[in-house]
């Protein structure tokens, strides 16, 4: 029996500047099951991006209600929420959000001693995490000597560097060439059926959105339709 991780329930979001008023998001109810490859689709401005900083709490909603595993995020304090996103959260961006400085290895290493995993332990874990997206021969390697599907296979590494039960990924493949696009989509893909891990997934990009199990197509701040994708 599906078993809900994510629920939002009429959730609205408007952001405000002197002159503009912008409704984000319009009411948005969304349920996402454990284990299930979530894809948000739509065009430019159709609030994907908002809807999944507010689910994750990177952002804050006007009214509403939002649970992760059944607990409202809502009520916790900035540092709460904080600690939860680092301990049972990972995130994939578009820009990859390497430290330029420090290597790949301690680039999959630093959440994992954010949250307060041993030096040992952490490099452990991050080679683990390596091997698994095929980099642990570039494990000392700067973000400036890897190519950018390179990068994004870092930053995947990163996010499921502390075994995360939701990863939130926002155009992951943004800014790859189509052989690097589905690179990372296969890469995701076997994550999420291996570990069972949810996947929320914000994408232009059609071929990505028809890999994971449902697609969610979002209009105006407003789901317009769901169907299955090709994962299902």
């Amino acid at each position: 029996m599906a078993e809900p991780i994510i629920e939002a329930r009429d959730v609205f979001k408007t952001y405000r500047s002197r002159d503009v008023q912008v409704e984000a998001l319009r009411g948005i109810s969304l349920t996402v099951n454990r284990g299930e490859m979530v894809a948000v689709m739509g065009p430019s401005g159709s609030g994907k991006t908002t809807l999944l900083n507010c689910l994750s709490g990177l952002d804050s909603i006007d009214s509403g209600e939002v649970y992760i595993d059944h607990r409202s995020i809502l009520g916790m304090s900035d540092d709460a929420l904080s600690d939860y996103r680092a301990r049972y959260m990972g995130f994939v961006f578009q820009a990859f959000n390497l430290l330029p400085v420090l290597s790949a290895r301690e680039n999959v290493e630093l959440p994992l001693v954010l949250t307060g995993t041993n030096s040992n332990g952490a490099r452990a874990r991050a080679m683990e995490k390596l091997t698994q997206v095929g980099l642990a021969d570039r494990a000392g390697h700067i973000p400036a000597e890897l190519s950018g599907g390179q990068m994004q296979r870092v930053a995947v590494a990163r996010a499921l560097a502390n075994e995360p039960a939701i990863v939130w990924a926002d155009e992951p493949t943004g800014n790859l060439d189509s052989e690097n696009s589905a690179e990372i989509m296969d890469l995701l893909v076997r994550m999420n059926r291996e570990s069972q891990q949810t996947f929320v997934i914000v994408t232009h990009a059609l071929e990505v959105g028809e890999r994971a199990h449902r697609i969610v197509t979002m209009r105006d701040g407003q789901i317009e339709a769901e169907r299955p994708g090709k994962g299902e």
